[in-house]
């Protein structure tokens, strides 16, 4: 008994320190990309196509994303709103869920597996073909290089692309409920209007913001120092879209308590509404 508690203990044990030991590498490569930005952005040339792959070629999935989320949101709030014959407030809770939660949320989810997963697959490909290394033998700095235009990219782009997907989910919610369940357009748009506000859409592009820089650290930092060998490639891949995972949604609980509790600062009379 008393050996399975010591085994047991010694296994947490070392559960939390790999833990420990990957918040402070990732913490250090984070401090390395904000270190060379400070120097300056990366060049035209090597942001542009960086950019396409990040923004452009993701427009189609994150827009395919938001629309279906808009439809199946209206589909499951109308059944229980219509228990309580509120079918006329379906704009509010659509667009509310969609513009401050499910909207950041499940977009960054489906770009740190197109996005992330891809970026950790070519860096540690890079990294196992010893190109990273080659980088370096030249005099070059590789994280100024490979790192700092990737992170750019997705800080800059990911709240775009979170900002179609709501837009896109709430015309679907708008589509489907008029032509499919009946509710009034007017209605729609006005509770949409009242219940929304400015602070809910600058919630949720600030999260989106957060995300796409954790998509983009543990990404590059997985692919950096990934295993030898196509196992390691792939283990890389996959360590940095669960990783991404739980990160996002470990910023999403901590960023909606941190931004309820600044709303409720500023806006105290909110309390009594």
């Amino acid at each position: 008994m008393q050996a399975a508690a010591i085994q047991f203990t010694t296994g947490v044990g070392r559960i939390l320190t790999g833990l420990v030991q990957d918040a402070g590498a990732l913490a250090i490569f984070f401090a390395s990309i904000l270190g060379r930005l400070f120097t300056g952005l990366p060049r035209r040339r090597i942001l542009a196509p960086i950019l396409h792959e990040v923004g452009v070629r993701s427009v189609p999935v994150v827009l395919i994303t938001g629309g279906f989320i808009g439809m199946v949101l209206a589909v499951q709030a109308h059944t229980q709103f219509k228990i309580m014959h509120m079918e006329s407030r379906l704009g509010a809770i659509i667009t509310m869920t969609l513009v401050s939660e499910l909207g950041p949320v499940l977009a960054a989810t489906m770009l740190a597996g197109r996005v992330g997963s891809a970026m950790a697959a070519e860096l540690a490909t890079m990294r196992v073909t010893e190109q990273i290394s080659a980088i370096s033998a030249l005099g070059s700095d590789p994280v100024r290089y490979l790192v700092v235009p990737r992170f750019v990219a997705c800080v800059l782009l990911i709240p775009l692309l979170t900002a179609f997907a709501d837009a896109v989910g709430i015309f679907s919610g708008w589509a489907f409920s008029t032509q499919v369940l009946k509710i009034n357009s007017y209605q729609y748009w006005a509770h949409a209007i009242d219940f929304v506000t400015a602070w809910d859409i600058m919630a949720g592009l600030m999260k989106s913001i957060f995300f796409g820089s954790s998509i983009a650290i543990i990404a590059c930092h997985r692919g950096f120092h990934c295993d030898s060998g196509a196992e390691g490639v792939g283990r890389a891949a996959t360590q940095s879209f669960v990783l991404s995972f739980i990160a996002i949604l470990a910023l999403d609980f901590l960023l909606t308590v941190l931004l309820n509790t600044s709303y409720y600062l500023i806006w105290p009379q909110a309390v009594s509404l």
